[in-house]
């Protein structure tokens, strides 16, 4: 029984961070509607139904292969079938309460709404002055030189790299170290000024330093960010989100309050994903 658990659960230490409850004050942002999603004959999401919600964090948890990073493309139509051949869809993805699949949408324009933090750092090769300053630019969020340089220095100082980088930003991004690298490819997501940034293990490949640099800099940018974060770390979504999904072979098998979901779980998938004994 789920009960027959619970000293398991005291034992696992979860250490919940400053706000693990969803705010009721905060408008759902994105309601994915009974989705449905196959990569040609295989199965990868089956019937999900999630709401999430405006300037707070929600972690996609759950074993590899469950569909995490699925469900995250399909949030900027990343997945879609000019992208993934042989990819289908059912359901519905509504951002602001705009089906963001309906075909008189322009897909380019769809994604721009959305910052993506990949898995390992991955700045373009160029300098950390053009790393920044390359979407807004292509995107006409700025048009001289006056208005990038403050653009540059304003996202900078936003993820806490300015000070750390004001003497090399024509140095390549590429030399940074990887805790900086990861800070300054979340500093481009939001170049372009979106409305979610979507984060697919932003911190597997950095040391726990960086980690927590990069934890903090989530915590800040809720504030103005809503923003959706695969891990695989517990310990890291119990410190930095409000809200957690749980995905188990392409179903949501649980989702709620971080603290409701890691201290009083439902469902013995989650229990059991979150205590260790699977995953």
């Amino acid at each position: 029984m789920l009960g027959s658990h619970k000293p398991e659960l005291v034992d696992f230490g979860v250490h919940l961070g400053f706000q693990p409850q969803h705010d009721p004050r905060k408008a759902t942002k994105i309601e994915v509607k009974n989705l449905s999603f196959w990569y040609g004959q295989k199965l990868a999401l089956d019937h999900i139904s999630l709401r999430i919600y405006a300037c707070e964090v929600t972690a996609l948890i759950g074993p590899s292969g469950s569909g995490k990073t699925t469900l995250l493309r399909c949030l900027n139509r990343s997945n879609d079938p000019g992208i993934v051949p042989n990819a289908r869809m059912e359901g519905s993805v509504l951002l602001d309460g705009q089906d963001i699949y309906a075909p008189d949408l322009d897909p380019p324009m769809v994604r721009r709404r959305f910052g993506w933090v990949a898995q390992s750092p991955n700045p373009f090769p160029w300098s950390v002055y053009a790393n920044v300053a390359y979407g807004p630019r292509i995107h006409g969020l700025v048009f001289t030189r006056a208005e990038t340089e403050v653009l540059v220095e304003e996202t900078l100082r936003r993820v806490g790299l300015w000070d750390e980088v004001k003497d090399r930003l024509n140095e390549p991004g590429t030399v940074l170290s990887g805790g900086q690298q990861q800070r300054l490819c979340v500093a481009r997501a939001i170049a372009t000024k979106p409305d979610v940034i979507l984060m697919d293990e932003p911190a597997s490949a950095l040391d726990p330093i960086a980690t927590a640099k990069l934890e903090d800099l989530i915590d800040h940018l809720r504030e103005s960010y809503t923003i959706v974060v695969i891990t695989h770390n517990m310990q890291q979504a119990a410190r930095i989100a409000q809200r957690v999904a749980v995905l188990h072979l392409g179903q949501l098998v649980e989702e709620g309050d971080a603290s409701e979901v890691f201290l009083r779980p439902r469902h013995p998938i989650t229990e059991a994903y979150v205590t260790g004994r699977v995953g």
